[in-house]
């Protein structure tokens, strides 16, 4: 056919999958006629067994490598991939049905053979790479749900009752947060799961988790606050902490704002999304709201000393109470 080529392998990690799905293949075929054959394996397929191994192995080899079989990546592991693997597969057992039935007329080789070879490939190419990704991630939750890898990885602080609210709501199809880890206070839930998400060392370690994340692949985008009686000086050092490390900082939804199952069916309901920051969480206290009137009335027509006046907050003070109207202003520094 004009234009056809064989996909190129890139990597070492393509060439090492491509070599296991090779010797899955062979191991596969031998596997199946002895299933097949019991006691009479080595009687019957003496007189075929090497050459046929070796053509089923290079026309499945050539046939993963022809379908993109190796466009994914193990770690993210899906069903698209295990739909990948279904069709290549499918389509090497029926190329070498086809070529071994022009050969010999499938005399010498049991017909069932091939459909025992079918299941038996498609289990050794898919157990080990959804094995791995679950060795990795710690939870499959990321096969049933096709965008799973796309969502933005968090950190949680806190493992209390908000954490395991949100986890559970992130397990839906369709949410956009994937936490990858949960840092906690409580030295007793260091090296615990919840969910399978493994808490993985107190706030003050964020630095060396998030190094340890990014070295393997999973660099955290967001730092989410579990913890409602978290606030003041301690959200404050997370904010600086999330900034360093070029994340964002926001709060858990408050345990109300979860919805409840009938909810949770509806599709057209809106993503769980995290609270931002606000003022009151880094003061440690409630905003002190300005009575502007009784300001108004207490420099309106005065005159105004501002001392300190070229700092940050007198340069404030300063354009604040030009807004009030006095009679002089008076600025020293």
């Amino acid at each position: 056919m004009a234009g056809f080529s064989i996909p190129r392998i890139k990597g070492t990690r393509a060439w090492l999958a491509a070599l296991h799905d090779s010797v899955m293949a062979a191991l596969s075929f031998v596997a199946a006629l002895y299933l097949r054959l019991g006691d009479d394996f080595l009687a019957q397929t003496s007189p075929f067994l090497i050459e046929a191994t070796v053509m089923f192995t290079a026309i499945a080899t050539v046939t993963f490598m022809t379908m993109g079989l190796y466009r994914g990546v193990w770690r993210y592991a899906s069903l698209n991939d295990l739909i990948a693997i279904l069709k290549a597969v499918s389509v090497a057992v029926a190329l070498f049905t086809v070529v071994m039935f022009l050969a010999t007329r499938l005399e010498l080789m049991p017909r069932s053979t091939m459909a025992i070879n079918w299941l038996l490939l498609l289990a050794m190419l898919g157990g080990p790479r959804f094995a791995y990704r679950l060795f990795k991630d710690g939870n499959l939750i990321g096969l049933a749900d096709r965008d799973y890898d796309s969502r933005v990885p968090v950190l949680l602080v806190g493992a209390g009752n908000m954490a395991d609210a949100f986890l559970r709501a992130m397990r839906r199809p369709g949410e956009g947060y994937r936490v990858i880890g949960i840092l906690d206070d409580d030295p007793t839930r260091i090296g615990s799961n919840i969910h399978g998400v493994p808490v993985m060392a107190a706030p003050s370690a964020l630095g060396e988790v998030v190094e340890r994340l990014r070295r393997d692949g999973r660099r955290p985008h967001r730092l989410l606050i579990a913890n409602e009686r978290l606030a003041g000086a301690a959200v404050r050092k997370l904010l600086e902490q999330a900034e360093a490390h070029g994340m964002t900082l926001g709060r858990v939804p408050r345990l109300t704002d979860f919805r409840d199952g009938a909810a949770a069916a509806d599709e057209t309901a809106e993503r769980i999304e995290p609270r931002p920051i606000a003022i009151e969480d880094l003061l440690g206290r409630p905003q002190t709201r300005l009575d502007r009137d009784a300001m108004a009335a207490l420099v309106a027509g005065r005159r105004v000393l501002v001392t300190g006046a070229g700092g940050t907050i007198g340069g404030e003070l300063v354009r604040q109470i030009a807004g009030l109207a006095p009679a002089t202003l008076t600025l020293l520094d």
